[in-house]
């Protein structure tokens, strides 16, 4: 066995353990919750028709399948490869982030400039940096924000940072920015 093989071999199982714990704590802590999070209605025609029923089931199923999976896995303890595999998976966890501070961030600093903020700042992290690169990206932002609210008509608030502005802008900020 040469050693693409060798590594082909290692990498089809680095990370399983990680990502099968990491699997049954997190459907453990889901299924101790669906009690307050689902509710068992009086008036439900049948036992299928339950609000809790299906996604007690689903956690019930989670749960098992990655209690046997870790159980026939004997016990294995994360080695080098899975730490490295592990932070592979958590790498798209970051835009994750840079979509929630965008959403926090509309209702406060308005669409239009924070669109023009986002798509900036992300073009600039993925490594384009020059000025043509952020041009591209900004137009790109404010064509969204035409079509979003001008063109489709979404109703998206508007940011508090408006109110600083004067009466006359203001609303046209509100309504098209």
């Amino acid at each position: 066995m040469d050693n693409s093989e060798l590594l082909k071999v290692k990498t089809k199982t680095s990370g399983q353990v990680v990502f099968v714990v990491a699997g049954l704590v997190l459907s453990l802590l889901l299924l101790s919750q669906i009690g307050t999070q689902t509710e068992w209605s009086e008036r439900a025609r049948n036992i299928g028709s339950q609000p809790r029923l299906w996604p007690a089931i689903a956690l019930a199923v989670m749960v098992a399948g990655f209690a046997i999976h870790y159980w026939l896995m004997r016990q294995r303890r994360p080695n080098a490869l899975d730490w490295v595999e592990t932070r592979r998976w958590s790498e798209p966890l970051e835009y994750l982030v840079w979509f929630l501070i965008y959403v926090a961030a509309v209702p406060r600093l308005g669409f239009m400039p924070m669109s023009i903020l986002f798509a900036c700042a992300l073009t600039y992290r993925l490594g384009y940096r020059h000025k043509a690169a952020l041009a591209i990206a900004a137009g790109f932002a404010i064509a969204m924000v035409v079509l979003f609210k001008g063109l489709l008509g979404v109703n998206i608030p508007g940011g508090q940072i408006y109110e600083l502005l004067p009466d006359s802008v203001r609303t046209f900020f509100l309504v098209y920015l």
